[in-house]
């Protein structure tokens, strides 16, 4: 049997203090500035977007686009992934979707993208190997994009403009957005990527508010 002596628990006056402090000053300021601001945040959630990015910490998804907390659905992961077989993702997009009945899904990605850049290389990084082969996997198909292009950074910010639209089209063919556009419900889906050497986004020109801009290979229940 473990014993309690068996543990080393952190000290969290010395360890977190810190961050606690910080949470009670912004509070404080919060409130100062509006003082029925977390009485009402209590409340209700009715945000108009849903955010998925990158879990890069250097990607804060309220802060980039000067956001408060209740105006951002936010679904985070590495890479900016969006998979049907992801019960996370797929549970996130459907209460933003049917519940919170937000207006635009953003899929935003980031240059220099870590989860990126290891998806070209051939090595083996473990666990993470089996998420990174989704974005492989686009490499490869999109291989005639690279040829000739020699500077590995540039090699990699193509990738993750790449992924984005990728995942925009995921997003698209999916049944939970299919259907919310088949009952008539105004939903915009749109590819960004951000910069994090200037904190600069930047749309790349692909938003779909509908399934006519999709293959009807991937529309649910269109005719053969």
């Amino acid at each position: 049997m473990i014993q309690t002596e068996d543990y080393k628990f952190l000290d969290m006056a010395d360890k977190l203090t810190t961050l606690i402090d910080s949470n009670r000053a912004w509070a404080d300021t919060i409130t100062r500035n509006d003082p029925s601001f977390f009485s009402k945040l209590s409340n209700q959630q009715s945000p108009e977007y849903l955010w998925i990015g990158c879990s890069d910490s250097r990607v804060p998804a309220n802060q980039i686009v000067d956001l408060m907390p209740g105006e951002l659905f936010v679904h985070r992961n590495v890479a900016n992934i969006v998979l049907h077989t992801d019960l996370n993702c797929q549970s996130v997009l459907q209460y933003a979707v049917d519940v919170l009945k937000v207006k635009h899904i953003i899929v935003c990605g980031h240059y220099g993208c870590g989860g990126v850049a290891a998806a070209m290389q051939n090595r083996e990084y473990g666990l993470i190997d089996y998420w990174l082969r989704n974005i492989r996997d686009i490499y490869y198909r999109s291989a005639g994009a690279f040829e000739g292009m020699m500077d590995d950074e540039k090699r990699v910010n193509l990738l993750c403009e790449l992924n984005v639209l990728q995942q925009l089209a995921n997003t698209c063919h999916s049944n939970i957005v299919q259907a919310a556009w088949s009952r008539g419900q105004a939903l915009t889906a749109h590819g960004w990527i951000y910069s994090i050497r200037d904190g600069l986004l930047k749309d790349l020109g692909a938003s779909v508010d509908g399934p006519d801009q999709i293959p009807k290979e991937y529309r649910i229940g269109s005719p053969e």
